[in-house]
């Protein structure tokens, strides 16, 4: 039974820039979860998933470039984040109920042949969900950007640490001036503030404060087994798989440690390398953008998904 759940008010999220979208809801294990539903709703599906601590406000340069070329683009606010429901607890935020909220809004919503976008923290959760699919029908494609599903078999880097120190010591957790560390770009300040909206007081922030500690970084993470049991599927993937990082991104793109979080391969070669999926694929690197690139780079972005399914029907 959760504790203690915020919903942030609406007024936060009125006169936002570039972001006209209409709210929708489901609720799922009883609380209301945000999302933008927005192009034909015949068109294909692409599910878009955010990370920490940004909300579907990220996706918002490429929403119009997607449902414009005829697809349903829905960009979900992960439980905690956006205009979704904010338990206070931290310890109501785990890795396996952030999956299974995920899980019971793609059922709720009965999304078939998805293309899944998933970035940050949407991969490590979007990975889970598609290896977990048991319909094997929800999931028609896959396009990473920065980001992977750790195990903690191996070390993310000594930024991914000196981030999750960040996120516990300081004072007053701000996601504008956090969204402004994570991009290439100068965001005004209305932008700032549209990313700092879906927590008004430091208390609505609990699930953004606790995402940088549910990270498995030992091989015994409460997490970790699901998660390699996920890598045994992935790793049989034969649909459609494509790689769109960042050249400058400092967690998982060209700018990341060599060997974070795979040991070995930068991340987008091993994903590249181990997923059936992604072999043959024209898997490319985003120029100029750095860990958020749907900000730095969106209608590209965008254009990389439409292109990918296009080319895989």
């Amino acid at each position: 039974m959760l504790e203690t759940v915020l919903r942030t008010p609406d007024d936060q999220f009125l006169n936002l820039p570039d972001y006209p979208f209409e709210p929708h809801y489901v609720h799922v294990d009883g609380l209301r979860m945000h999302y933008v539903d927005e192009g034909p709703r015949h068109g294909q599906v692409v599910l878009m998933l955010h990370g920490e601590p940004s909300w579907s406000y990220l996706y918002r340069k490429m929403i119009p470039a997607l449902s414009a070329a005829g697809l349903r683009a829905i960009a979900p606010d992960l439980i905690g984040f956006g205009r979704s429901d904010k338990p206070t607890n931290r310890a109501d935020y785990t890795y396996q109920r952030h999956v299974d909220w995920l899980h019971a809004l793609i059922s709720t919503l009965n999304l078939q042949r998805v293309t899944l976008v998933c970035q940050d923290w949407g991969g490590f959760l979007g990975l889970r969900v598609a290896a977990e699919d048991v319909d094997k029908t929800r999931f028609a494609r896959i396009v990473v950007a920065n980001t992977f599903l750790p195990t903690g078999d191996h070390l993310p880097g000594e930024g991914f640490f000196w981030w999750r120190r960040f996120s516990q010591e300081v004072a007053v957790f701000n996601a504008g001036e956090i969204a402004q560390m994570m991009t290439a770009t100068n965001l005004a300040p209305e932008v700032m503030a549209a990313y700092a909206a879906p927590f008004p007081e430091e208390r609505y922030a609990a699930g953004a404060r606790q995402f940088p500690l549910l990270v498995p970084t030992t091989p015994d993470d409460p997490a970790s087994v699901a998660n390699r049991a996920a890598w045994t599927v992935l790793e049989r993937w034969r649909k459609p798989f494509l790689t769109a990082f960042s050249d400058l991104d400092p967690a998982f793109g060209g700018a990341a440690p060599p060997g974070a979080y795979t040991g070995g391969l930068p991340i987008d070669r091993f994903f590249q390398e181990h997923v059936p999926g992604a072999h043959g694929q024209p898997h490319t690197t985003i120029v100029g953008a750095s860990h958020f690139l749907q900000e730095d780079k969106g209608p590209q972005l965008a254009q990389v998904v439409v292109d990918f399914i296009t080319r895989n029907p």
